[in-house]
């Protein structure tokens, strides 16, 4: 069938480096996805287990408060670790590697904080995957030969929760 469809069909060759055009990448996501897992993880730390344990209805909130903020909390690290993944495998290329020759780690570093993060409840790794995310960012700037635009990002992401 495929022969079939080449003879009848023009054969356009096309050739791209990345999945999406440039200038489409953005570490953004990423933090906000980092300070979702640390809002939640605030908010379950804060939650109180209800006094009368035989109050079934209270128990429920409880369950629920608690199941709902984990979900949140597992869905956002994950999303965290695709967009970091989308910068480390598309937009980072070989001649930012011999620019910044621990970008492989600091990667590697933060997608384990990220599943880190979706096996635990522990603030200090919250903080942690939003630091790896923000040294990442400013790489991510310095390689699009933007620095100052790091400002601008901290300002806006900071500013969240």
């Amino acid at each position: 069938m495929r022969k079939f469809l080449e003879k009848i069909l023009p054969v356009v060759r096309a050739e791209a480096h990345c999945d999406i055009p440039c200038g489409i990448y953005d570490p953004t996501p990423a933090k906000i996805a980092a300070k979702t897992v640390a809002r939640m993880v605030q908010q379950l730390n804060e939650l109180k287990v209800p006094e009368d344990q035989n109050d079934a209805h209270s128990l429920n909130q409880y369950h629920n408060s608690v199941l709902r903020r984990i979900a949140v909390k597992e869905d956002h690290a994950q999303k965290c670790k695709e967009e970091l993944l989308i910068l480390w495998t598309d937009f980072f290329k070989a001649e930012h590697l011999a620019k910044f020759p621990n970008l492989h780690e600091i990667f590697w570093k933060a997608a384990k904080l990220c599943s880190k993060n979706k096996q635990e409840v522990n603030a200090d790794a919250a903080q942690e995957l939003i630091a790896a995310v923000d040294e990442i960012a400013k790489i991510f700037y310095q390689a699009k030969g933007a620095p100052e635009k790091y400002d601008a990002y901290k300002k806006i992401t900071d500013t969240l929760y």
